[in-house]
């Protein structure tokens, strides 16, 4: 997946998001197919949104994402110091550059979105390059590169869509029982107890899936940057700094953050939020931690 970058490619990563993809994809399936068993005269308005809604998430979902978590890109004049480390880093993984951003947001984090290589965005926050120093910097940019790289990004993002098509489709579902059978009928009732159910299996199962994923994606992204900048400290430098920081952010601010934590570099929240750990998009700090000390003794830098 990486063939086009000196990024170190992994196969592991390949495999499970294949394999994610195609569980999640038939999941989907058989979700519209049971609708449509069930509200027969509904399928053509349940085909024609989840078609719809699918093709404008893929054509759509960088600049939706972007847009949510409050990137702007900006040019080198307005961000030398960012672009010039993305430059760098693109040069030595030989990949093309993408577009930089930058989020106004007091939160230490960074991310990329995008369904390739060409329109892809990377984005720091104003929080993280004032906290960072710049080969700290340089190595929490190079794990988002990665992800460029991987193509990762794009199946994350198709992954997580599929939550919001099932409850979408969902809601047209139910909508469209109650207004073929009047709301009264027996039939009608038992479509506002299976439908909801299936729609929650469904949700739970692509849910878990993503997370096994996510947090498999964050130790290659890890890996990857490591070995490309050849300075594993640098980045567990800043994945210290930065989960130190977090418990000092408001929690109201980590909480309009946290829908997208599968996106970023690490989670937002605070140590006090230990379900939330439970449940993250990604693998705890110390698994993290001990890789790149790993990766350290491999390169022999102590």
């Amino acid at each position: 997946m990486a063939a086009r970058s000196r990024f170190n490619p992994d196969r592991g990563l390949t495999r499970r998001m294949v394999g994610t993809m195609f569980l999640i994809g038939l999941l989907y399936v058989v979700f519209v197919g049971v609708l449509i068993a069930l509200l027969k005269g509904a399928w053509p308005l349940i085909v024609l949104v989840a078609g719809g809604m699918f093709v404008v998430q893929f054509w759509f979902s960088d600049k939706i994402a972007a847009y949510s978590m409050g990137a702007r890109e900006v040019t080198p004049r307005q961000a030398p110091e960012l672009h010039g480390a993305v430059d760098r880093l693109c040069a030595l993984a030989d990949m093309p550059k993408p577009r930089v951003a930058i989020a106004d947001s007091d939160i230490p984090n960074a991310f990329a979105t995008g369904r390739n290589q060409e329109k892809a965005l990377i984005c720091a926050t104003t929080g993280l390059m004032r906290r960072l120093e710049p080969e700290e910097l340089e190595g929490v940019l190079a794990h988002e590169l990665s992800h460029v790289a991987h193509r990762d990004v794009a199946v994350m993002t198709i992954a997580s869509f599929l939550g919001i098509l099932a409850g979408t489709i969902t809601r047209i579902a139910m909508w469209s029982g109650l207004m073929r059978g009047g709301g009264r009928n027996d039939s009608t009732g038992l479509l506002l107890l299976v439908i909801p159910l299936v729609s929650a299996v469904v949700y739970v199962i692509s849910f878990l899936l993503t997370r096994l994923l996510s947090r498999y994606r964050e130790l290659s992204a890890d890996r990857a940057a490591a070995l490309l900048t050849g300075r594993p400290s640098s980045l567990a430098a800043a994945l210290t700094k930065i989960s130190g920081q977090m418990s000092r952010i408001p929690t109201r601010d980590l909480r309009q953050a946290e829908p997208f934590n599968a996106f970023y570099f690490a989670p937002a929240f605070s140590s006090r939020q230990s379900l939330g750990r439970v449940l993250s998009s990604h693998p705890t700090l110390q698994q993290r931690l001990d890789q790149l000390g790993r990766i350290s003794q491999q390169l022999g830098r102590p």
